[in-house]
C-alpha cells in the first residue's frame, strides 16, 4: 500500500469507527488528528479507493456506513481494539508505555457492534445475559447509554426492563447475539446514579507511624492530608475496589491498607 504511516494511522481510525459504530465522516478526522477538512476529505477518498467495497455513503446522515460484506483493511476487528482505543488518549504522539498483559474478557465482536449502535441510536436491545447468580442465558430486554472501564473489566450501563432500573452489566456476560429493537425510553440523563457526583476522601491509614504516613501523601500528592476524588454515584464502589479499599473490613496491617475511606457515610447509599 502506498501510504505514508500517518496516513495509515488516521485511515485506521476512520475504518474502526465506521466499522464499530455504524458510522463515520471527515469530522472524526478533523477533531481527531487536527486535520483540515480537505485533508480528511482526501483522507476518506484515499481509503475508498482502497476498499471501494467496505463503504457507501447515507445523504441523510452525511456519513459512510458499512456495507453487509464490510472487510476489514487496517482493524483486526476484534471488539478488544476497539475498547483500548476507546480508553486510550486521543493524542498524536506518546512516550514509550509498557502495559502488563492482563487477561482479556470475551466479548463476541457482533454483540459488540450492537451494544455501540444502540449507544449511538439510543436503541434499546434484547439480548441474552448470564451472572453467578443466575448462570442460565436470561433474555433482557435493556436501553445501553454508555460503556465503564473498570479495572480488569469493561461494563455496560443500561436502563434493564426485567428489574425496572438502572443497572451495570459486565459486558463478558453478554451471550448470543442482540436485536435493536426500537427506539429507547429511558436515557442517561434519566439514571440518577450516574448523573450524581459524588465525592471520596481518602486519607493514610492512621495507624502508620507520621513518617509512613508522609510517604503516602507524597504518593498521591495529598493536599492537607487528604486526597479527595470526584466520580459517578453508579462507580463509587469500582474506584473503591481499583484503589484496594474494603469499606466494610480494615485490613490487619496498615502497610498493606495505606489508605482510608474517612466520609463512608457521605457515599454508603451508592455502594453494593
Amino acid at each position: 500500500m502506498d501510504i505514508s504511516d500517518a496516513q495509515q494511522a488516521r485511515l485506521q481510525t476512520f475504518e474502526l469507527v465506521a466499522y464499530w459504530e455504524g458510522a463515520a465522516n471527515s469530522s472524526l478526522l478533523v477533531k481527531h488528528f487536527g486535520l483540515s477538512r480537505q485533508q480528511a476529505s482526501q483522507d476518506i477518498k484515499r481509503y475508498l479507493e482502497l476498499a471501494p467495497d467496505n463503504l457507501s455513503y447515507n445523504t441523510s446522515r452525511k456519513c459512510h456506513q458499512p456495507e453487509p460484506g464490510f472487510k476489514p483493511l487496517f482493524i483486526a476487528g476484534s471488539a478488544e481494539q476497539y475498547l483500548a482505543w476507546l480508553a486510550q488518549p486521543l493524542t498524536l504522539e506518546k512516550l514509550p508505555v509498557h502495559s502488563l498483559s492482563l487477561p482479556a474478557r470475551g466479548v463476541h465482536a457482533p454483540l459488540m457492534r450492537s451494544i455501540v449502535q444502540a449507544i449511538r441510536q439510543k436503541q434499546r436491545l434484547e439480548v441474552d445475559y448470564v451472572s453467578l447468580t443466575n448462570p442460565n442465558r436470561q433474555g433482557r430486554v435493556i436501553a445501553p447509554h454508555a460503556l465503564v472501564q473498570t479495572g480488569l473489566r469493561w461494563h455496560l450501563r443500561a436502563w434493564c426492563e426485567h428489574k425496572k432500573q438502572f443497572r451495570d452489566f459486565v459486558l463478558s456476560r453478554f451471550r448470543g447475539n442482540a436485536i435493536l429493537s426500537g427506539p429507547a425510553e429511558q436515557s442517561a440523563e434519566l439514571d440518577k446514579a450516574w448523573q450524581t457526583q459524588v465525592e471520596l476522601v481518602f486519607e493514610p491509614d492512621p495507624r502508620l507511624a507520621p513518617t509512613k504516613r508522609d510517604v503516602i501523601e507524597h504518593d498521591y500528592d495529598m493536599q492537607d492530608g487528604q486526597l479527595k476524588l470526584t466520580t459517578r454515584a453508579c462507580l463509587a464502589h469500582y474506584l473503591l475496589q481499583e484503589m484496594r479499599i474494603n469499606p466494610k473490613v480494615l485490613d490487619g496491617m496498615p502497610e498493606a491498607q495505606q489508605l482510608v475511606l474517612v466520609n463512608l457515610s457521605d457515599i454508603k447509599e451508592w455502594l453494593f
